[in-house]
C-alpha cells in the first residue's frame, strides 16, 4: 500500500498488468451455458472516437465484468469497422488521391500525407491506402479503449474488411444466392450523385429544404379542357409517363382512360387511376415521371408503365435527346442537355411561361426530400442494375417472422422494441447490398463475355467456397486467366462491393469463427448480448437478425441493450456539423477513466444522458474516496481471513445486514440490465458507510478485545463486498485497493452473494446502525450550528423516544458515545421522539 495513494495514473498501470497477465482472456475449453458472449459493435475507425461512443461502449463493459464476476467466461471480442466511404473519405483528405479504376497497378506508387488536390491513382493502390490508413486508426483506437478500462480479450480482434471478413461476407451472399434470398436487377434505385452510389433505404433521411409547386397546364389530345396539375418537380417533364389521379375523385372519372399532351414537349402520355394520388394535394391530379420520388417507383412498377429516364449517375440530364422525344422537341431538350436539376428546373420553369403553360407563379414551400445521411445533395432515383436481398418488404410470410423475432428477443429498454417493428413494418423495397465504391467486400462472381463482346450478366460464374475470399477485380476465374479479362470469349468482374452493413450484419458470425472455427462458434452463438446505439437498430441489429435468419434459422442474441443518445450540456443532440462534438480521452486526462465511467454508467439504457462534466467530477471524487477509505479501513485492521463469524457487535451485524439487502438489490439490478441502479445503490450505501459507520467504529476498532476484532472483521468483509460491487464501473480504483490486501484480480474475484452474509445472526437488526446513525447526524449538526469542531466534548445528550427506539439504541450506545466525544448519555422514554444535546462550555 503507497504512503500517499493516488488515482492518477492508474489506466496504464493496470491496462498493462491486465494484458500482461492476461486476465481477460477467453477460456475456449468453457462449454456454452458456461459462456456469456457479447456482440460487440465494430466502431467505425475512419476518424476520432467521439464520447458517445465511449458512452455505450462503458455500459457495456460494465455488463460484461458483472457477468465474469459471475462466474460465466465471458467472450468479448472487439472489431473494427473499417470498410466503406467513411473510410475512402478520409483516405482522399488524408492522401490528397482519388480512385480512378481506369489507371494500372503502381507497386511503386508514393504518397505524401497532407498532399492537396485529388491525384488519380489505380483502384489496387487506393485500397492499400485505406488500409495502411485503417491500421493506423485502428492501433490509435485500441490505446483509447484499453485507457477506458474495455476488459475485451484484445486477442479477439476483427476488421470487418479483413480476410476472414470478406469470406464469412461472402460465403453468406453464395448461401443467400443459392437459396434465392439474393438476386440482381435492373430497377430504379436511389442514388448519390456526389458519392456517386447507391443508396439503400436504411441509409437516406428525410431533410426539409425549400421548394415550390408548379400548376402546370396539359392539353387534352381530344381536345377536351385542359388538365392542370401541381409538381415540385417541373424538370422532370420529359420523364412524365402518364397523370395519374384516384379512382374515387369524381372531378376525373372521364378522363381516365385518355391522353394528355405534356407541355413544351408534346409527348402523349394516359391518364390513369392509382389508390396512392391523393386528393387533397395540390390539384388532386400528379404526374408520373420516371423518377421523381419513390411513388412514381410504385406506380411505374404497379401500372407496368415505360421507362423514361433523363438523369444519368453524374446527376446531370444526359446529352443525347431521349428517343421519345418527337422532333419539334429537339431545340428545347438542347437547354437542358448536359445541366443538373436545378439549372434545368429554371431552364423548363422558362420554356413553360413563354407557352402559356404555367398558370400564375410558383407558390413557395417548405418540403421533406430524401438525402443520403452522409450526402450534401438530394437524392435522385437512376435505373441501374444492383444486388439485393429479400428482407420481407415484399414478402408478407417473412415479414411477419421478422416481427415475431422481435418480440422474442429481450430488449432493454423493452419500448426501443418498437422502432424495430415499425421499420420491418415501413419496408418498402428488399435490401440493396451493393455498392459503386472501391474499399469493400467484393461480390464473388464474374461474368462471360461473349465472342461479339457481350457481358453475358445473366449467366454469373460464382466462385468456389473453398477458395474465398477472392477479388474479382484481380483475380481470374477457374478456367479463365487473366489475359482474358474484358476480351471477347474471356470475363470480366463484377464491378461492385458490398454495402458496409452486408459485412457489419454478419459480426457473430465473424467474431464467432463461423465456417473457420466451429468448435468455437458452437460456445459462442447464439450469443448473449447485443449492445448498440438506437439510430441503427433499422440497419445493424435488423439486418443481423435477417442474415441469421437466413443462415441459421435463429435469433443471434437473446438481449439487446440500447443505449441512449448523448447531449451537450444545453441538452441537444451532438453532432459534427453543430461542432459540438466531444471526445473522450481529454475527459479522461482530466476526470480519470473511472470519472468517466461513473458518469456513463449513472445513465440506465436508452436513455438520453448530457455530457456533465460535474457528473464526471462527481465520478473522480468517488474514486478518490474509495482509494482513501480503503488505506483507512486497512490501516483499522482489516484483513481478508476475517469472517462473519468474528462479527459480534450489533452495530457490525446491522451493516452487514444493510450490506446484504445492497448485494442483492445490486445483483437483481445487474441481471435486468438496470446497470445504473447497482451504481446508485452501491454509492448510496457507500457513503453512509464512510461518513457514517467508520466514524462509529474507528476508535472500537483500533483496539485488540473482541470488540475490535468485530469491528475488523465487519470492515473487512463490508470493503471486500463494496470493491466487487464497484469493480463493474470503477475498474481501475477498484484494482488499485484490492491489490493492497488480496490476491489476484478483483475482476476475477467472485460477485458478492447474499449467502456470504448467511452466518450474520438473525438477531441483528439493519434499523440498528440507522438508528445509531440518526443522532450522530443530530450531534454533528449541533456541533456544526455551534461552530464547534466535531471533536469537542458533549456534556449531556438526552434522546428521547419509545421503546423499540431506545432499545435499538442501546445496541451501539457505546460506539455513538465515543463518535460523539459524549461525556453523560441518557435515554428517556417518551411519545415524541427528540435529541437534546448539550456542549461543553467553550475553553
Amino acid at each position: 500500500m503507497p504512503e500517499k495513494p493516488s488515482i492518477d495514473g492508474l489506466e496504464q498501470k493496470w491496462s498493462a498488468h491486465w494484458q500482461d497477465l492476461g486476465t481477460f482472456t477467453f477460456d475456449r475449453t468453457k462449454t456454452r451455458n458456461q459462456v456469456f458472449s457479447i456482440d460487440t459493435p465494430p466502431p467505425t475507425i475512419s476518424g476520432f472516437l467521439h464520447l458517445g461512443t465511449a458512452f455505450g461502449y462503458i455500459q457495456v463493459d460494465a455488463i460484461a465484468r458483472y457477468h465474469r464476476m459471475r462466474g460465466r467466461e465471458v467472450f468479448y471480442p472487439m472489431g473494427w469497422d473499417d470498410n466503406g466511404l467513411p473510410t475512402e473519405r478520409r483516405v482522399q483528405q488524408h492522401y490528397g488521391v482519388r480512385c480512378d479504376p481506369a489507371i494500372p497497378y503502381d507497386p511503386d506508387l508514393q504518397v505524401a500525407e497532407g498532399s492537396k488536390g485529388q491525384r488519380p491513382i489505380s483502384r489496387m493502390n487506393f485500397v492499400e491506402l485505406c488500409q495502411r490508413l485503417t491500421v493506423e486508426f485502428e492501433d490509435d483506437f485500441e490505446q483509447q479503449w484499453r485507457q477506458m478500462g474495455l476488459s475485451v480479450d484484445w486477442n479477439l480482434t476483427y476488421a470487418t474488411i479483413d480476410a476472414r471478413s470478406r469470406r464469412v461476407a461472402q460465403r453468406t451472399f453464395l448461401h443467400n444466392l443459392a437459396r434465392g434470398e439474393a438476386y440482381t436487377a435492373d430497377a430504379p434505385t436511389m442514388w448519390d450523385i456526389d458519392f456517386q452510389t447507391a443508396v439503400a433505404q436504411a441509409e437516406f433521411e428525410e431533410r426539409a429544404i425549400p421548394g415550390a409547386y408548379h400548376r402546370i397546364r396539359f392539353a387534352r389530345v381530344d381536345g377536351g379542357s385542359p388538365v392542370e396539375i401541381e409538381t415540385t418537380r417541373p424538370e422532370l417533364l420529359p420523364s412524365c409517363v402518364a397523370l395519374v389521379a384516384n379512382p374515387d375523385d369524381e372531378r376525373y372519372q372521364e378522363l381516365f382512360g385518355t391522353e394528355v399532351l405534356t407541355p413544351v414537349f408534346g409527348v402523349r402520355v394516359p391518364v390513369v387511376a392509382h389508390p396512392l394520388a391523393d386528393a387533397e394535394k395540390g390539384s388532386g391530379i400528379a404526374m408520373i415521371c420516371t423518377f421523381g420520388d419513390t411513388t412514381d417507383v410504385i406506380w411505374w412498377r404497379e401500372l407496368d408503365l415505360p421507362t423514361r429516364s433523363v438523369i444519368q449517375r453524374d446527376g446531370r440530364f444526359q446529352e443525347q435527346t431521349p428517343s421519345w422525344l418527337p422532333p419539334g422537341s429537339v431545340e428545347a431538350w438542347s437547354r437542358l442537355a448536359g445541366q443538373y436539376p436545378d439549372r434545368a428546373r429554371r431552364r423548363v420553369v422558362e420554356m413553360l411561361t413563354e407557352s402559356g403553360d404555367l398558370i400564375g407563379e410558383p407558390r413557395p414551400i417548405m418540403h421533406e426530400v430524401k438525402f443520403y445521411e452522409k450526402g450534401e445533395r438530394p437524392l435522385e432515383i437512376v435505373t441501374s442494375r444492383q444486388w439485393y436481398v429479400r428482407n420481407g418488404a415484399r414478402d408478407g410470410e417473412l415479414r411477419q417472422r421478422l416481427i415475431q423475432l422481435g418480440r422474442e428477443l429481450e430488449w432493454h429498454p423493452d419500448f426501443m422494441r418498437l422502432r424495430y417493428e415499425h421499420w420491418v413494418e415501413g419496408l418498402n423495397t428488399d435490401w440493396l447490398i451493393s455498392r459503386q465504391r472501391y474499399f469493400g467486400v467484393p461480390f464473388p462472381v464474374w461474368y462471360p463475355v461473349t465472342e461479339s463482346g457481350e457481358v453475358r450478366w445473366d449467366a454469373p460464374i460464382l466462385a468456389d467456397e473453398a477458395a474465398l475470399p477472392i477479388d474479382p477485380q484481380a483475380e481470374a476465374p477457374p478456367g479463365y486467366d487473366e489475359s482474358q479479362r474484358g476480351k471477347p470469349g474471356g470475363f470480366v468482374g463484377d464491378p461492385d462491393v458490398m454495402d458496409t452493413w452486408a459485412t457489419s450484419s454478419l459480426t457473430p458470425q465473424i467474431a464467432g469463427g463461423w465456417g473457420d472455427d466451429e468448435d468455437l462458434f458452437s460456445r459462442v452463438f447464439p450469443m448473449d448480448l447485443r449492445p448498440q446505439g438506437p439510430e441503427i437498430i433499422r440497419t445493424w441489429l435488423f439486418a443481423t437478425v435477417l442474415r441469421s435468419l437466413q443462415e441459421h434459422g435463429v435469433l443471434p442474441w437473446q438481449h439487446a441493450s440500447i443505449n441512449g443518445w448523448i447531449l451537450d450540456p444545453d441538452r441537444k443532440k451532438m453532432s459534427k456539423s453543430k461542432d459540438n462534438v466531444l471526445t473522450p480521452m481529454p475527459l479522461v486526462h482530466t476526470y480519470g477513466a473511472d470519472g468517466l465511467r461513473y458518469w456513463a454508467c449513472s445513465s440506465g439504457p436508452g436513455t438520453d444522458t448530457a455530457a456533465e462534466q460535474a457528473q464526471m467530477k462527481v465520478g473522480r471524487r468517488l474514486a478518490v474516496k474509495i482509494l482513501n477509505a480503503g488505506k483507512f479501513v486497512l490501516g483499522l485492521g482489516a484483513k481478508p481471513d476475517l469472517t462473519v463469524a468474528d462479527v459480534t457487535e450489533p452495530i457490525d451485524r446491522a451493516i452487514l445486514a444493510q450490506l446484504a439487502t445492497v448485494v442483492e438489490d445490486a445483483t437483481d439490478a445487474f441481471d435486468g440490465y438496470h446497470y445504473h441502479r447497482a451504481l446508485d445503490a452501491t454509492e448510496t450505501f457507500f457513503w453512509r458507510f464512510c461518513d457514517d459507520y467508520l466514524e462509529l467504529v474507528k476508535q472500537r476498532a483500533y483496539g485488540d478485545d473482541a470488540g475490535a476484532q468485530s469491528a475488523q472483521a465487519a470492515l473487512s468483509i463490508a470493503y471486500s463486498t463494496l470493491l466487487r460491487l464497484f469493480a463493474p464501473f470503477l475498474p481501475f480504483v477498484t484494482e488499485e485497493v484490492w491489490s493492497w490486501w488480496q490476491p489476484g484480480s478483483v475482476h476475477r474475484a467472485p460477485w458478492p452473494q447474499r449467502g456470504e452474509f448467511e452466518d450474520v445472526p438473525d438477531t441483528a437488526a439493519p434499523a440498528v446502525f440507522d438508528a445509531v446513525r440518526a443522532v450522530l447526524v443530530d450531534v454533528r449538526k449541533a456541533k456544526s450550528e455551534n461552530r464547534r469542531s466535531q471533536r469537542s466534548q458533549v456534556a449531556r445528550l438526552v434522546i428521547a423516544g419509545e421503546a423499540g427506539r431506545l432499545a435499538l439504541l442501546r445496541a451501539g450506545l457505546e460506539d455513538l458515545r465515543r463518535a460523539g466525544s459524549v461525556l453523560e448519555l441518557v435515554l428517556t422514554e417518551s411519545p415524541v421522539p427528540a435529541v437534546t444535546v448539550e456542549l461543553d462550555p467553550p475553553s
